[in-house]
């Protein structure tokens, strides 16, 4: 172990940066997986006994001239992690502002190291995370040495960071770099910008139009299942080619469906999720009745007692956590969820002031992998339906450019 009369004299801090001075200056924005890593000094260290020939001059000569080359390569390495005046988002400003070395000697030999961890802390001079990368030469009196190489985690992983290692190692001797790094973090753009959230507003003509549509060879469709086709349409519509399906999810209430005990004003969650998968072309080329009869396929199947006993049963099995459905997560291509509160109104809820002009339920996630639709009835009382919804902007745009005008944005007038 270090002893506490160690002292560790710094001689010398200078910037290194790459040799290649035609390289134009960028700004490389912070991808949503290096955000999952946070920021934090990712250390590694190597320690090496004296060399069999040079001194340590020689070595830090060699250390600075292929650290400036390998930066030609990693050119982020050499600028500085800021924060986007706009966003308040983390980003690398690309700008050979040079990594920053660090000359220091201390008063131990090697052999000091026998508890690693008080040693580093004896030693290790701490660095600001606004460099992506910082490195800390240390001499010790047998004439050994140390290197402490400091990453912003919010740059690099493991593997990229020994990539990083073995890269300017190759460059060191003189050797072409094996694995050329690719910088290009764009490629991990979520596939939907967030959500926008919007209240509409549809008329029960509509409402009435769209569940006669859905309605073919005597099978009458829901108004919530004839809706729902009419969304899971549009929604196809605005896909990318590559998209081939598409996934649609009801809650489903089950206090109604459970008949061998009396639930209906049980306090709680009574809630399974009802889920449709669909082909993009089928969606797109299907009637809204063919569509309608997916959903209500899809609905069926949990609209009976024993699911949700099964249901009970599946989650018993799979304790202690908490439990998400995968159709909210995007797992399984895009997706749509649909939640009707239509029976649960709001405007019974009198306060002695008259019926509230607006009522809905709101949703705090801020984040879904999913479109959301919660229908709710309109404080007309007639039949219309005030929609509250989590949207992507391409899927609002689609809604509310339909000629039909089905989907109405709310306003002051409505």
């Amino acid at each position: 172990m270090v002893s506490s009369e160690t002292i560790l004299n710094v001689t010398q801090k200078s910037l290194v940066m790459a040799n290649n001075t035609s390289i134009k200056h960028y700004t490389l924005p912070i991808s949503n997986l290096d955000l999952l890593s946070g920021r934090s000094a990712m250390i590694v260290l190597f320690a090496y006994t004296k060399p069999p020939v040079g001194d340590f001059s020689s070595i830090l000569s060699t250390i600075k001239t292929s650290l400036s080359e390998t930066l030609n390569h990693y050119f982020p390495f050499a600028g500085r992690v800021v924060s986007n005046s706009a966003t308040n988002e983390a980003e690398i400003l690309c700008n050979n502002q040079g990594v920053e070395v660090t000359e220091s000697h201390a008063n131990i030999d090697l052999a000091s190291f026998h508890d690693l961890n008080e040693s580093v802390k004896d030693i290790y001079i701490p660095v600001s995370l606004e460099m992506p990368l910082s490195l800390q030469v240390t001499s010790f009196t047998c004439g050994g040495f140390s290197l402490f190489w400091s990453f912003d985690h919010v740059l690099v992983d493991a593997k990229s960071s020994n990539t990083f290692l073995v890269a300017w190692s190759e460059v060191a001797r003189k050797r072409p770099i094996s694995n050329y790094p690719n910088h290009q973090r764009s490629i991990f753009k979520p596939r939907s910008p967030p959500p926008d959230e919007k209240m509409y507003f549809i008329e029960a003509s509509d409402v009435i139009k769209l569940q006669e549509l859905a309605s073919e060879n005597g099978e009458k469709r829901t108004k919530v299942e004839a809706v729902s086709a009419y969304i899971w349409k549009v929604v196809a519509a605005t896909l990318e080619e590559s998209e081939t399906h598409c996934n649609m999810g009801w809650l489903v209430d089950g206090r109604p469906r459970i008949v061998s005990q009396d639930v209906s004003n049980l306090v709680g969650n009574v809630l399974s999720m009802a889920v449709g998968e669909a082909s993009v072309e089928d969606l797109r080329q299907g009637t809204l009745s063919k569509v309608a009869t997916i959903a209500h396929r899809a609905i069926c199947e949990v609209t009976n007692e024993e699911h949700f006993l099964d249901l009970i049963d599946w989650i018993e099995s799979h304790k202690p956590g908490m439990f998400l459905a995968k159709i909210l997560l995007g797992i399984g291509g895009p997706s749509v969820i649909v939640t009707s509160g239509r029976q649960y109104s709001l405007f019974e809820v009198n306060m002695g002031f008259g019926p509230p002009v607006v009522g809905t339920y709101y949703s705090s996630l801020q984040r879904l992998c999913a479109a959301f639709f919660n229908p709710q009835p309109s404080s007309r009382g007639d039949g219309s339906w005030v929609v509250f919804s989590m949207v992507w902007s391409k899927l609002a745009d689609a809604l509310e450019s339909d000629p039909n005008q089905i989907f109405k944005p709310i306003s002051a007038t409505i």
